[in-house]
């Protein structure tokens, strides 16, 4: 019997790193402090770190996918050189259904608050148990995703969370699990609650 794992699938902008729109230029992509250090206790207590972000840039005509994969690698290289954190598996969805760049402007299974993200997760990590795992992001459309998925929430007062809890950006359907501070309170609140199997 395989036994089951707890995976954290984490939002990027105003979640691990900070919030600045459409990062254009890769430098901008700065980590929140703590944000490394937070991945590092997911990975030392065996739970997959796997990210899940909607990154409309290319329908929008911002600028291309191969951009958001430089954002993403800066990403990674960052995490590892604050912390020696490692991202267990790295998703975005390209798309937007009113974008103005095809093939990008199109519905799809993949932007949150769709659960397509988390689905190829699972078909990467068969042993994940999504009712012992969590979605942590800034946005209601993460609260969404966690309800959808069948897993927990944390909606973040970083980035955009603040104003989802006073009414002021998204609408919050669902009532997350936990609302924290910052992604290192977060991993705190994960780590205090979780039952890791043996």
């Amino acid at each position: 019997m395989t036994s089951k794992q707890i995976a954290v699938f984490l939002d990027r902008d105003g979640t691990l790193n900070i919030e600045r729109g459409y990062l254009r230029n890769v430098d901008d992509l700065e980590l929140y402090p703590g944000a490394a250090n937070a991945i590092k206790q997911l990975n030392d207590a065996g739970i997959l770190a796997i990210l899940t972000t909607n990154q409309s840039g290319p329908a929008r005509g911002f600028y291309d996918e191969a951009h958001v994969q430089a954002l993403l690698a800066r990403l990674e290289t960052l995490l590892m050189d604050e912390a020696g954190a490692t991202m267990d598996a790295l998703y975005y969805c390209p798309h937007l259904p009113h974008g103005t760049v095809e093939p990008y402007n199109t519905p799809c299974t993949c932007r949150k608050p769709e659960i397509g993200m988390i689905e190829w997760a699972c078909e990467k990590f068969p042993q994940i148990d999504l009712k012992q795992s969590y979605v942590v992001g800034d946005k209601a459309s993460d609260v969404a995703l966690g309800h959808n998925a069948g897993a927990n929430s944390i909606l973040l007062k970083t980035g955009y969370g603040q104003r989802v809890l006073e009414g002021k950006y998204q609408s919050l359907d669902h009532t997350p699990t936990h609302v924290c501070d910052n992604i290192t309170d977060a991993v705190a609140t994960i780590l205090a609650n979780v039952k890791q199997p043996a």
